[in-house]
């Protein structure tokens, strides 16, 4: 899988022209426009609301090009809409307007992406030229392209072995070192990896992929990067119902945005160290699995008391975030689709944030707003710590108490990373249940963008 976009034209065609125009550039632009689109602009009553599109022929009667209305919305939402309400197979070339190229494109390559790979019948969208796509755009486009593939792909279809495959794959398009972890050698490193994997028959894998920017001195930013990658969760013995169950093969989401974040950083060459840890897995049921009241031992030494096997996120991370604090990161950065308490809270659109430093927490909340990719703050509130205490083993994986779910998996996580450690954890939902202009239903990336662009903004800071 390497992100390949379907909303991209193959061919040198020039294409029609595109106009996005809001309802205040209107008039503006029909003055500017030939008088015969101009006229059917007007007779077919094109205001410029949100998705409002119009196709407009020349005196000949040939197609000539098209209006498309943005409304109030940001251009990368706006432009979303284009891809699937111009004709199929159609090529175009976006005209300047109230709004950067970049955006515009990269909104129209996110709303004509679909998985239709099982499909028998084909699905056809609008192209854009290639001429018509910034470098940055066309990056972006195909990490999050990667990443929603990884997330809509059947469990059967992408298990814990396949993750790890397209993971080496990534790294061998970017020339990055990778090591692939199993068998004892993964039960000595990541035991709580180990223990959670161990009631499938898809044996876990751990991923590492090391990389530097071409142009990082001596002083760059060396960032780690963790991502959950339970190929499927059947809650194990906590056994889901089943439908709670149906999505599940979304629960690598996290594994999956991470290896998106890593092929758009690595494709932008940005000066940086970079690391990243996949925990390839699957959570199932057999005489091998683990049970609630086992007691784990983890990679850091603590031992984990399993309140419920439902709970394995954490598990699978925790490992990963030890190791990856033991070589002291700039920043070090986790994604997970880990808690339901974290879409009651806020619902599927803001992954929740936690974060150990302030500063680092602004950088990302201001790159959420800027990339329209936003997150929301929740509270490391140490107060609640003590809920996770055990009777038989230094912690639980769960509380007892019913409450403040997300924040408890959050702080659980915390046992393993240092204080001194600069740590953010996002809880992400990972799935569009709709579709809305560029937010095809499915997997989704969510706050990809908003760290890349975090993570842009701490190259620019001295080091």
């Amino acid at each position: 899988m390497s992100g390949i976009l379907t909303g991209l034209a193959n061919n040198d065609s020039p294409g029609l022209p595109l106009y996005g125009v809001r309802p205040a550039g209107l008039e503006a632009l029909l003055h500017a426009l030939p008088p015969f689109a101009a006229t059917q602009a007007r007779l077919q009553n094109f205001t410029a609301e949100a998705n409002q599109t119009l196709l407009f022929p020349n005196a000949a009667g040939e197609a000539a090009g098209a209006l498309l209305g943005l409304g109030g919305q940001p251009a990368l939402h706006g432009f979303g809409t284009a891809a699937t309400a111009l004709p199929p197979d159609s090529q175009w070339r976006i005209e300047p307007g109230d709004y950067t190229q970049d955006d515009a494109a990269l909104g129209f390559l996110l709303g004509a992406y679909r998985f239709n790979r099982l499909k028998t019948k084909g699905f056809s969208t609008a192209r854009l030229t290639a001429a018509s796509v910034p470098s940055r755009a066309h990056i972006i486009a195909s990490a999050t392209a990667l990443a929603r593939d990884l997330i809509n792909t059947p469990a059967n279809l992408l298990g814990p072995a396949e993750l790890a495959q397209a993971a080496l794959q990534l790294a061998e398009r970017h020339g990055a070192h990778s090591t692939r972890i199993t068998g004892a050698a993964l039960a000595e490193r990541y035991p709580t990896i180990a223990a959670v994997g161990a009631g499938s028959d898809r044996a876990p894998e751990v991923i590492i992929l090391e990389w530097q920017g071409s142009n990082a001195g001596a002083n760059a930013p060396f960032i780690s990067l963790c991502g959950k990658g339970v190929c499927f969760d059947t809650g194990g013995y906590d056994l889901k119902p089943s439908a709670a169950m149906l999505r599940m093969k979304k629960d690598m989401g996290g594994a999956a945005i991470m290896l998106g974040l890593a092929s758009a950083i690595m494709s932008l060459n940005l000066p940086i160290t970079l690391k990243i840890r996949i925990g390839c897995v699957e959570n199932s049921i057999s005489g091998h699995a683990m049970r609630p009241s086992d007691v784990v031992r983890t990679r850091a030494g603590l031992t984990v008391e399993i309140g419920n096997t439902d709970a394995e996120g954490r598990l699978v991370l925790c490992d990963l975030l030890a190791e990856a604090a033991e070589e002291t990161p700039d920043w070090l950065l986790d994604a997970a689709t880990l808690t339901g308490a974290a879409r009651v809270a806020l619902g599927p659109d803001l992954p929740a944030l936690f974060c150990s430093r302030d500063d680092m927490s602004d950088i990302i909340l201001r790159a959420g707003v800027a990339t329209q990719d936003p997150l929301w703050r929740l509270p490391l509130h140490g107060s609640y710590a003590a809920w996770l205490d055990s009777s038989v083993a230094d912690l639980n994986n769960v509380s007892a108490k019913p409450f403040a779910g997300a924040i408890i998996a959050a702080l659980f996580l915390q046992r393993f990373v240092p204080e001194q450690i600069s740590w953010a954890h996002i809880d992400v939902y990972a799935w569009n249940d709709t579709s809305r202009p560029g937010r095809p239903e499915g997997g989704e990336a969510q706050s990809l963008r908003a760290l890349l662009n975090a993570i842009e903004t701490l190259v620019q800071v001295p080091h």
